[in-house]
């Protein structure tokens, strides 16, 4: 996930020259925008964690922290050094610091879309590009935001942030609350932020999210067969959630496929919400059917309101999986020459890297 760069008086105080002069660009670039007071929320809160960071092996070092989290802290360091040597990935995307935040979670996401179309409502910075969503430090400001884009009609979800790349603008720390995740889960964190440091389109959320999540299960996958082997307990827990989420990921297409030929139908509005609420309740009857939901979370499932941006938020992250399997498959799986081959997807129009990432079978 991305938050939009930082920007804030704040960080005048960075540590570096350099650090300096690309907050003092961005600064100047951002007081054209009209956009002060949401800039300086995020810049102020980035200014702080950059502040406050701590490099990692200074904290192993001390034992500064517990047992639990110096342990993750090690794997991290680890897996860092293992993205940049055998996935070629680019060693400015960060994990070389830690911050303590003062909350539980990092920041919240907040996406919207429209209600009878599976088009996306986006916001544009510089650097990012177009993206279709917005970040936010504090929970509260994310719910005002949700609410004005309710009040336009629009579907809506707030997200949880679990991790975002500056791009390699900044060596971006790991955070507090990344250290309560499952350790395989944190792999995959480190390789699916440093892909966005390594192959970036600005306006292309689809293509760069597909892409950093194909290199993250690639990545995991490589990474496990060569620490603990083909009998690696870390990879029988990794394929059973993966199949889990193909199941998901099946589903999710063909009700998707659904509602767009609702959408694009000569149905009356009335007509097309009245089928739109039959399918996603059609949708989440099969889910759980199919047993992929655990029993705590089946009431909260059921009771959720899923919408428009419930899908595309996940179809955001797996599309164009065949599409970058066969590349990853003709470069013989070597990493560097696949980053390579998918910078050659940004020559592309827009609507043939839409076609690329959802080929007609797909979607």
């Amino acid at each position: 996930m991305l938050i939009s760069p930082p920007c804030s008086p704040s960080l005048l105080l960075c540590r570096t020259k350099k650090a300096f002069l690309k907050l003092l660009a961005l600064c100047l670039i951002f007081s054209f925008l009209g956009c002060i007071p949401y800039l300086f929320h995020v810049g102020s809160e980035q200014g702080r964690i950059l502040w406050h960071r701590q490099k990692i092996e200074n904290i192993i070092l001390e034992n500064k922290l517990e047992e639990d989290s110096l342990q993750k802290l090690r794997l991290i360091t680890k897996v860092r050094e293992y993205a940049i040597s055998k996935l070629a990935l680019n060693e400015k995307g960060g994990f070389k610091y830690f911050t303590k935040l003062n909350r539980e979670a990092i920041g919240w996401n907040v996406s919207a879309s429209e209600p009878l179309s599976f088009t996306s409502y986006t916001w544009w910075f510089p650097i990012a590009g177009t993206v279709p969503y917005k970040g936010f430090f504090d929970k509260e400001y994310a719910i005002e935001l949700e609410n004005e884009l309710k009040n336009q009609g629009l579907d809506t979800r707030i997200r949880v942030i679990g991790g975002y790349s500056t791009l390699g603008w900044f060596s971006d720390p790991v955070l507090s609350p990344q250290l309560k995740w499952d350790e395989h889960l944190l792999v995959g964190l480190v390789f699916h932020e440093m892909a966005h440091a390594t192959v970036y389109l600005p306006g292309d959320s689809d293509l760069n999210e597909s892409y950093a999540s194909f290199v993250e299960e690639k990545g995991v996958e490589s990474y496990y067969l060569e620490t603990e082997g083909t009998k690696s307990k870390s990879l029988e827990k990794i394929y059973k959630e993966k199949e889990s989420k193909k199941q998901s990921l099946f589903l999710l297409k063909k009700y998707a496929r659904m509602l767009d030929q609702v959408y694009n139908s000569n149905l009356s509005s009335e007509e097309k919400l009245k089928s739109k609420k039959e399918i996603i309740h059609a949708f989440k009857e099969e889910i759980l059917k199919i047993g992929i939901i655990s029993e705590k979370k089946t009431e909260e499932f059921r009771k959720r309101e899923w919408n428009n941006e419930d899908f595309l938020g996940f179809l955001r992250y797996h599309s164009g999986v065949k599409g970058f399997e066969t590349i990853f498959q003709n470069v013989n799986r070597d990493f560097k020459t696949f980053h390579a081959e998918i910078k050659k997807l940004f020559d592309l129009s827009p609507e043939e890297r839409k076609s690329f990432l959802t080929p007609e079978e797909d979607f």
